[in-house]
């Protein structure tokens, strides 16, 4: 009797153990199945930018990240890129991606002036960083924090999204000889460069790059800057103004960027946030390389093939802009705590960055500049 209760309890463990074994066996499977279902979610994202499509430089930039993205999300996540006033004007695209109507945008963040005066710092300061020290900062110095943070009430992200580098300080219809020939002027030129502008008695006009062209050749504004040599010679502004002007005091380093919908990018699996976060910062590097390898280019093209008169600001300008840029910071930083909070971190950076910069970038050129032809 004792050994047919033990055959009958060995046989009720033995299969007690098979029948969890098999639950977990299918458990594991559905949680597979599960997986593989997630993995094969697609997304399908919607990009608005301030820039003609396919525009040299900034406007292939978009298309480009967009590509990278869908490849490496093997196709997973897909960006269909439309240019300035295709889907929304180029001034809208801060407003579209934040309400929803796409999820990611390419633009620059002094057009944003008007939803935060802070906005403008991140794209530049005149006589402020260049490039590299742009970089530095908003990767790691604390600019991407304090980046987010005022973006952050409008339910957007921001990205670095490529940088121009120095742009040229702009088209002329007239000669530029001294103070005196700005007073009255109107130029084309956005942002806090615009606000210093004004200051020495110039009129600063706001328009968008595809308005530039026809506004210089029909006399509406007597200036214009736009980026540099390589985007001005793709708009032709050689043929509608005749001197063209350095050093780029308004935009040493222009910084451009993505903005993506909050709620759109919290949607997104880990792995694809990551795809998007990557592929931002190999934007912000390539297009920089670009425009430094095209400019060199253009430069001569304007030179050589167009016999453009490229002459440098005279030193009474340049002294009225660096004193007038300095007043602007000022009154922007009393007038406004979240821009002075901004502020006080960028020119902390940069004076940091100009004091490590004159004995390495600094001297290196100087040192270099005696063997140069």
């Amino acid at each position: 009797m004792l050994n047919k209760i033990k055959v009958v309890y060995t046989r009720f463990i033995i299969g007690l153990a098979c029948a969890i074994a098999l639950f977990g066996c299918s458990k594991e499977q559905a949680d597979s199945d599960n997986g593989a279902v997630q993995l094969q979610k697609t997304y399908k994202w919607k990009m608005v930018t301030s820039w003609p499509k396919n525009f040299p430089g900034i406007g292939r930039g978009p298309e480009t990240f967009a590509e990278n993205v869908e490849r490496m999300s093997g196709g997973r996540l897909t960006i269909n890129v439309y240019g300035a006033g295709e889907l929304v004007p180029p001034f809208e695209v801060f407003d579209a991606v934040s309400q929803g109507t796409a999820e990611i945008g390419h633009s620059a963040a002094y057009y944003w002036k008007g939803k935060s005066a802070a906005a403008q710092i991140f794209t530049a300061i005149p006589f402020g960083m260049n490039v590299q020290e742009t970089n530095g900062w908003l990767h790691y110095g604390g600019g991407m924090e304090l980046w987010r943070e005022i973006y952050k009430p409008f339910g957007l992200i921001p990205f670095t999204g490529g940088n121009t580098g120095v742009q040229f300080a702009g088209w002329f219809k007239k000669e530029i000889n001294s103070i005196d020939d700005v007073q009255g002027l109107k130029m084309r030129i956005p942002g806090l460069g615009g606000e210093v502008f004004k200051k020495i008695g110039g009129i600063p006009v706001a328009l968008s790059g595809a308005e530039i062209f026809t506004s210089l050749q029909s006399g509406a504004i007597d200036g214009t800057e736009w980026v540099g040599p390589y985007n001005d010679l793709a708009f032709g502004l050689h043929k509608a103004a005749e001197f063209y002007y350095y050093s780029g005091w308004h935009e040493p380093g222009s910084a451009l960027e993505f903005i993506v919908n909050e709620k759109a990018y919290q949607a997104l699996p880990k792995d694809l946030q990551a795809i998007v976060e990557v592929a931002t910062k190999a934007a912000n590097q390539d297009i920089l390389d670009e425009y430094t390898a095209r400019n060199i280019e253009a430069m001569q093209t304007l030179k050589d093939k167009h016999k453009v008169d490229m002459r440098a600001l005279p030193a009474d300008v340049i002294n009225a802009l660096k004193q007038a840029s300095l007043e602007v910071m000022q009154e922007q930083a009393a007038a406004d705590p979240a821009f002075k909070k901004v502020y006080d971190s960028y020119s902390s950076f940069q004076l940091k960055a100009m004091d490590y910069h004159k004995v390495s970038e600094y001297e290196y050129y100087k040192n270099r500049s005696d063997t140069d032809n």
